[in-house]
């Protein structure tokens, strides 16, 4: 490219000026200025063997690095004001210590963003902050309509924020520092631009333009928070306060503030359907359950006077239901800081679109005298009888009794925790989840699962997680807990982890199967098990998955006693590099 400056240049300076250290991607020939531009460059570029396996990290890595700059701003606060924490206004870049945790993501023109799809909707639906980008054919050759052609931006459109194409290299630091800037805005989620390829070899005299500050979602409307109080401050009406991610999205402060909420209001808490982040401490005295995707118990579970759904977005089944799952008379109170979520499946009596962490500290201000001691008391007396009232019927999921010799999914739970009770764990166990968020109560930022529901998320993420804790201070063990079928889906990650020696520990619970079809062909068909054949739904002949693993450079072992779980996963963390466990367990 000889010693002119070109847009390639730019774009990579930009991002190493926005805080950028890692480049996730899989490169084409449309790629190769940047690619050149990185190699002079002091960011480090992650290969994935597959454009989705590549998105898929950036977005386990965007979703850590989101906790990290949490805990950077409290520290931050509190050394400005001698130790005393101060409230939060967003994301400041010049901050002291700042971290910037959008994750970025190159891929290949047409194919390749199609490729990246299945996890860039996993990426918008957690809320990860992801610049993705792709290279395109020259401006002035498309209408030849050259191999790879396609239309990218309407492409990417449907699950990002802002979907665009930079076609003037005048245009390109404005569009680069307007994409971090869309992303790292709440709601948080992905962006993507397209990069000519004669845009990235043109010459310039740009230069990045500086990112600026990026705001929270603010207090909300001061009328709507009057009116919250006012609905649930008749201490004869039961409170039911529903946590969805958006809440740990904005951070422990916010997680305390649903605590101070609860316990100002007397409320019962539950978290979200899907929930997939720590919303709420569930060892606290007012946690009920997570609400399963099961109509009656969900709808069982949401029969309250009054319902505070904060931060919610997947709160609802995963087919049709065939009853309401919220009563018609039931007073439902909406806080986001997503205003698309305000009100989406059900009205909205009180509308609150601001950042759920000072909403709900602002309402437990006005409602804590206005509940007064002797109606909480009564309010806490009905939370007893509900979760009196449900802990048999749900913690009986996830737990089989079944004689077999395999563990069960609880024994797996059990073991990891005892091997590893402070590891940060990405998640992607699918069936095996609810035994995890039912026997582990988790801190704050310590756990994060997969919220869109697609397969082939989770084993990425954790790779991209592993990455982004190694950057800390004080890293801690990551566990990916990945379900068979998920790990199937894209086994060449554990490429990308061998290559860059990433420390990471990856648990199978593996039942050979596609054990959450079976258990859905029950619930939409009927009948017993005996009565389908359950097609393509069982691995027979199984994969040889620590073979497989050790093929792409990890370590792999087969576990198949349950006492020697715990042992292999404790030998697993004391070592470095990656590991990948196979414990066999019973459905």
């Amino acid at each position: 490219m000889g010693d002119e400056y070109t847009g390639a240049d730019l774009f990579v300076d930009a991002l190493e000026e926005y805080g950028v250290s890692h480049v996730f991607g899989n490169p084409g020939t449309t790629e190769l200025p940047v690619m050149d531009a990185l190699g002079d460059s002091g960011l480090e570029y992650v290969l994935g063997l597959h454009e989705d396996v590549a998105v898929g990290m950036a977005a386990g890595y965007a979703s850590t690095r989101r906790y990290h700059a949490d805990r950077a701003d409290r520290a931050d606060r509190a050394s400005r004001e001698g130790g005393e924490s101060v409230e939060d206004g967003g994301y400041d870049p010049t901050a002291t210590d700042s971290v910037n945790p959008v994750g970025v993501v190159n891929l290949h023109i047409a194919p390749g963003l199609a490729h990246g799809l299945g996890n860039l909707y996993g990426a918008s639906v957690a809320g990860a902050p992801l610049v993705v980008t792709a290279g395109n054919h020259s401006t002035d050759f498309r209408h030849e309509e050259p191999i790879l052609s396609g239309d990218l931006v309407e492409m990417a459109d449907e699950f990002a924020k802002w979907s665009d194409e930079v076609r003037d290299v005048s245009a390109l630091p404005t569009m680069l520092r307007r994409a971090f800037r869309v992303a790292l805005t709440p709601p948080t989620g992905p962006v993507f631009l397209a990069l000519p390829l004669d845009v990235m070899l043109a010459e310039t005299d740009e230069t990045p333009e500086r990112l600026g500050q990026i705001p929270d979602a603010g207090r909300g409307d001061p009328t709507q928070i009057a009116r919250a109080a006012d609905l649930l401050a008749d201490p004869a009406e039961d409170v039911a306060l529903v946590v969805g991610d958006g809440v740990a999205r904005s951070g422990v402060d916010a997680v305390e503030a649903a605590v101070e909420f609860a316990e100002a209001a007397g409320a019962r808490v539950h978290g979200e359907i899907l929930a997939c982040e720590i919303d709420f401490p569930t060892g606290h005295d007012q946690w009920v359950s997570y609400i399963p995707p099961d109509e009656d118990l969900a709808a069982a579970l949401l029969g309250a006077d009054n319902v505070v759904f904060a931060g919610t977005s997947t709160n609802t089944t995963l087919t049709r239901h065939e009853r309401d799952l919220v009563a018609e008379e039931t007073t439902c109170v909406h806080v986001s800081d997503d205003a698309w979520q305000v009100g989406k499946n059900q009205p909205a009596d009180a509308a609150i679109v601001a950042d759920p962490g000072r909403a709900l500290a602002e309402l437990a201000d006005r409602l804590r005298d206005r509940v007064g001691d002797e109606g909480r008391e009564d309010r806490l007396e009905r939370v007893e009888a509900v979760q009196q009232m449900v802990e048999a019927k749900m913690t009986e999921m996830g737990e089989d009794e079944a004689d077999d010799p395999r563990a069960s999914k609880a024994d797996l739970v059990d073991a990891l925790k005892a091997a590893a009770p402070d590891a940060y764990v990405v998640d992607e166990g699918v069936t095996a989840k609810y035994a995890m968020l039912t026997r582990w109560d988790f801190e704050p930022e310590q756990y994060v699962s997969n919220k869109g529901g697609g397969l082939g998320y989770g084993l990425p993420a954790s790779v991209g997680a592993a990455i982004a804790e190694a950057q800390t201070d004080d890293p801690r063990d990551v566990l990916g807990f990945i379900g068979d079928g998920s790990y199937l889906y894209y086994p060449q990650t554990l490429y990308s982890a061998a290559r860059h020696d990433v420390d990471l520990t990856v648990v199978i619970p593996d039942n050979r199967n596609y054990r959450i079809l079976k258990d859905n062909t029950l619930d939409l068909l009927g009948g017993e098990e005996a009565d389908h054949e359950f097609v393509g739904m069982d691995f027979d002949p199984p994969v040889d998955i620590p073979a497989n693993a050790e093929s792409h450079g990890a370590r792999g072992l087969l576990v198949e006693d349950p006492d020697e779980i715990q042992s292999a996963v404790e030998d697993a963390l004391d070592r470095g590099g990656p590991d990948v466990l196979d414990v066999l367990v019973h459905d």
